[in-house]
């Protein structure tokens, strides 16, 4: 039984005429004949009556073609499913971010996505490094958005771009004099840090080994944590201590200016290499370049790192 032979008999059963049915089909008589007297003896029933005016379907082969019809419909439908596979923008594409990125990315990237492909809305989730990995893994997200260092197996994982971490102090702190500032600066007692979980941590961590030393010797008790950036910004502005941060979230529009200021690491390995990663077995190669070149557009601001004040604007990173 094949697809072909199911339609040649739908079609002989609306037009109860085998020459119609073989132009329709566009094949001789004497295939189309054979063809469903091949079906009614692999099925074992007579699927019509013949006469010499035409043909119609048995009682038996009226509930055949309905069968058939749903089933040629079924197919129809995963032709057009596959079609529209073909167009790799035309889907939503399930993006994973960490926390520390989301706030500073996804209010340009979104709508500038919608702009360029709007056949492809973004979905998506902020969480932590190790459940994006599994998200990921079980194919909950299609790509996500990390820092690195990160590893996958069968996963790729294509650099975006590095940016610069930088340290946060009241405006009336003792180092925010300094153009920039480097690690013999940082008193580690003063350091406050993201809660556990969060890949900022680790990078701060190896960037102040001596923090981590005093934090696992017990020599140095943190005196506060934070979940999110913003609450690490207010406990700073608190007077509760400094902390470093990504230079994206030392925008004048996301600090209080006048509260706070920020100053550049001079310290090897003083920013954050940004990454996205997908399942290399992942079809829509077109939806993550796409991806990637909106991300490098929309970020291109917060990349280009100086402790000039824009004229018309005061940020943290301003002198006064």
């Amino acid at each position: 039984m094949t697809l072909t032979e199911l339609r040649y008999m739908v079609i002989l059963a609306e037009e109860q005429h085998f020459g119609r049915t073989a132009e329709r089909c566009h094949v001789s008589q004497p295939t189309l004949s054979v063809a469903v007297k091949k079906l009614e003896e692999e099925l074992g029933v007579e699927l019509f009556e013949r006469t010499k005016t035409g043909v119609k379907p048995t009682v038996m082969g009226e509930r055949i073609v309905r069968q058939a019809k749903a089933l040629l419909a079924g197919t129809e439908a995963i032709k057009t499913l596959a079609e529209a596979g073909k167009d790799q923008l035309g889907s939503p594409l399930a993006l994973g971010t960490i926390f520390t990125m989301g706030p500073y990315l996804l209010p340009q990237l979104i709508p500038h996505l919608q702009k360029q492909v709007p056949g492809m809305p973004l979905l998506v989730q902020e969480d932590y490094t190790e459940n994006l990995r599994r998200k990921l893994r079980d194919g909950v997200l299609d790509v996500i958005l990390v820092s690195l260092p990160f590893s996958e197996s069968d996963v790729v994982t294509q650099e975006l771009f590095d940016e610069p971490l930088v340290l946060i102090m009241p405006r009336n702190h003792s180092l925010a004099h300094k153009a920039e500032i480097t690690l013999a600066d940082i008193q580690p007692q003063q350091l406050l840090l993201m809660g556990q979980g969060h890949c900022l941590r680790e990078q701060v961590l190896a960037l102040c080994p001596a923090l981590r030393a005093a934090l696992q010797s017990g020599e140095v008790v943190l005196r506060a944590e934070g979940n999110s950036l913003e609450t690490l910004r207010y406990m700073v502005a608190a007077g509760l201590g400094l902390s470093i941060l990504p230079r994206s979230a030392a925008e004048a529009s996301l600090c209080l200016a006048n509260r706070l200021v920020a100053r550049p690491l001079a310290i090897p390995g003083g920013q954050r290499r940004l990454a996205l990663a997908w399942r290399a077995s992942f079809p829509r190669h077109k939806a993550i370049d796409v991806l990637r070149k909106a991300i490098q557009t929309c970020s291109g601001a917060y990349w280009s790192f100086t402790t000039e004040p824009e004229e018309s604007e005061q940020t943290m990173l301003s002198f006064r």
